[in-house]
């Protein structure tokens, strides 16, 4: 029998439980707060707000992050935009409806609260980016413009062209800047944590290492915050850039922090497709595309045959035989149903052989009718950068025509496949996202608290600024209101000591092994075992071969591995090689829980739980749970408690796109 876990929250998330909860508020002192450090990993947009967020209220905060610049932080790849409920369309939008509609797009299996107090102030991030400058698009009399994601029957998403997190990043860094120029934040670039240093019971430092020079570093604070992303790169091709990794969490989770849903990972589904072996990574294209983008493949199977031979092109197919299977089969939602249903939509299209590329492996994104009806110059206004990104790496420009039948234009459609994308699972936090170690706060991807078992497109900035701005600052003071009066702790203490000798152990021991494969050749590997699997579609027979696959290959992984170089220095090998570690026992995590959980619901989709027409089967007596797991040492499966779901505003159903 599992444990239960009892995670410190109102039971409800009715607006007068959240102003009863923030009548509790402990705010720090301001004469305390010139003696408090905070430590925040990452600088992405959950960090940099964070951090910026933090010096501002008068905190001492030491920000690190592994690229050479905040700027590079990951968070600059989201293209589509950030969801708010400012009902600037009058189409009915309101903060319960984008509350409602997060928690359905998660497949019933997020806390009420939290995404509650997710849509209450998602309306506040969008007035404190405009305040930053940040460049939204506009309509032609002046008021932000707004865009449908999937998901939802309102437009909500604001936008800037398909940069939206770059520009978004560039907001909150300057925010962060300012702070770094007045003295309230420190920040270290190209460092990376390798390990949080537990005192007393309570998180009190980190272990980092510096990635120019390979010293190891001691950093002591009163709370330490992580937002360093999620785990998708454990899939080795993964829509996440190649330095993304999971080993700060991962080193919590070894530590005590309770690892969450760590099988909820999210497919999405407008990825260029894989065109060789040789890749290292998967580019995608944005979901705002499938606002004017049509989805289809042919309806004929000769046809794709033809298109799989090359002997026959896209826009060579009249309409009349084309299969535009997702307003076929969800015709309230169309091309704006969720991704995890818009991703299991086009696998058992070409599971069935409709594919449209050389590999079978494909569908079509069309934008012919949007270009017809609405002109091509509209269409670049929109989604311009986009375009051309696709032209430089395919070397089709969807904008060209391509053909003419009965007097209809045809273009050049994109060719789009489902790929890893987002993980929703991650660090289990309370309501104040404090992890189970006290004073250790995980924000942003890197916790599980928002998106259940599917996030809906444009949440993820939603929420990394929501943690960052408008709730890690205030709960996180419950927590230090207390640590005022406890000293500060200085780094030569035996915890710090330990620590770090634990973590040159593990360096020497990875550079030892002196074996004869590439940290790649087995990071390759591990991600065709991952896909396999435990990737899209999932059984309890294949998941029990994944794992030992996995463990299999992690022998190989500790005797055979080889790391050119010293650890002395910049060693781009040596960091790949402990990523790489972490991504084993992330791997095997995802594959613990997905066996574990004897349904489909969101990016959880086991092949033995489907409707007759293919849909995810939930099991809300038996799994109506957040999935936890504590770590029980290296070899041994990690131990299951579980978090019970509590609903009082919405009703738990079956999720439904059709009508």
């Amino acid at each position: 029998m599992a444990k239960v876990l009892d995670s410190k929250i109102p039971a409800g998330p009715v607006p007068e439980k959240w102003k009863e909860y923030k009548a509790h508020q402990r705010l720090v002192n301001p004469k305390n707060k010139l003696k408090l450090d905070v430590i925040v990993v990452g600088t992405g947009l959950a960090g940099a707000s964070a951090a910026a967020s933090l010096g501002e209220m008068g905190f001492n905060v030491i920000n690190l992050c592994i690229q050479d610049s905040p700027r590079r932080a990951h968070s600059i790849a989201a293209q589509g935009g950030i969801n708010a409920a400012k009902n600037y369309q009058n189409d009915g939008d309101s903060v319960y409806r984008l509350f409602y509609d997060t928690v359905k797009g998660g497949d019933y299996r997020a806390r009420e609260a939290n995404v509650y107090r997710l849509a209450e102030v998602s309306n506040n991030i969008i007035d404190q980016c405009v305040a930053q400058g940040v460049p939204f698009a506009r309509e032609y009399g002046g008021m932000l413009a707004n865009r449908s994601f999937g998901g939802a029957q309102v437009s909500r998403t604001f936008y800037a062209k398909g940069q939206t997190g770059q520009q978004l990043l560039l907001g909150a860094y300057s925010s962060l800047s300012c702070q770094v120029k007045a003295g309230k934040v420190k920040l270290y670039t190209r460092y990376e944590m390798e390990d949080v240093v537990i005192v007393d019971g309570r998180a009190r430092g980190i272990i980092a290492k510096n990635l120019v020079t390979g010293k190891l570093e001691r950093f002591s604070a009163n709370a330490v915050v992580i937002a360093t992303g999620g785990y998708g790169n454990t899939y080795f091709l993964s829509t996440n850039a190649m330095g993304c990794n999971c080993t700060a969490a991962v080193q919590c989770y070894r530590k005590g922090a309770y690892f969450a849903n760590p099988s909820y990972v999210q497919i999405h589904p407008t990825c260029i497709p894989v065109h060789g072996d040789k890749q290292s990574k998967l580019t995608l294209m944005s979901e705002s595309l499938r606002n004017d983008g049509r989805i289809w493949v042919p309806k004929k199977l000769e046809d794709a045959k033809a298109l799989q031979a090359g002997t026959k092109q896209g826009w060579e197919i009249p309409e009349e035989d084309r299969d535009y299977y997702l307003e076929r089969r969800y015709p309230a939602f169309g091309n704006l149903v969720p991704r995890d249903v818009a991703s299991r939509a086009a696998k058992e299209r070409c599971d069935k052989g409709f594919g449209v590329n050389n590999t079978g492996l494909a569908v079509f994104l069309d934008f012919s009718e949007s270009i017809n009806r609405l002109g091509l110059d509209v269409i670049m206004q929109r989604y311009g950068n986009l375009f051309e990104m696709y032209e430089e790496i395919t070397d089709v420009f969807p904008g060209d025509v391509a053909n003419e039948i009965n007097g209809v234009k045809y273009y050049k459609p994109m060719m789009i496949y489902p790929a890893i994308h987002y993980t929703m699972g991650g660090i289990w936090v309370d309501y104040e996202l404090q992890t189970t170690i006290p004073g250790l706060f995980a924000i942003g991807e890197c916790n599980f608290s928002d998106h259940g078992a599917n996030r809906l497109g444009a949440s993820a900035l939603m929420q990394g600024l929501a943690d960052g701005y408008f709730v890690l600052p205030y709960t996180i003071q419950n927590y230090l209101a207390d640590q005022a009066v406890w000293p500060k702790i200085p780094t030569d203490r035996p915890e710090f000591d330990e620590a770090e000798k634990a973590v040159n152990a593990e360096i020497d021991r990875l550079m030892n092994i002196k074996g004869k494969r590439s940290v790649d050749s087995i990071h390759k590997e591990l991600g065709h075992i991952m896909w396999e699997y435990v990737g899209m579609g999932r059984t309890a027979e294949g998941l029990k071969t994944g794992l030992k696959k996995m463990h299999e290959l992690e022998k190989e992984f500790d005797t055979n591995l080889f790391v050119p170089g010293t650890k002395e220095g910049l060693n781009v090998e040596l960091d790949k090689a402990i990523h790489l570690r972490d991504f084993f026992t992330m791997g095997q995590l995802v594959a613990f829980d997905a066996l574990s959980r004897n349904e489909s619901c969101g990016g959880h989709f086991r092949e033995e739980y489907q409707t007759e027409e293919g849909e995810a089967k939930r099991d809300d007596e038996n799994y109506f749970y957040v999935g936890c797991w504590e770590y029980k040492g290296k070899g041994n499966e990690p131990e299951l408690i579980k978090e019970p779901l509590e609903y009082e505003a919405i009703k738990v159903q079956t999720r439904n796109y059709k009508n």
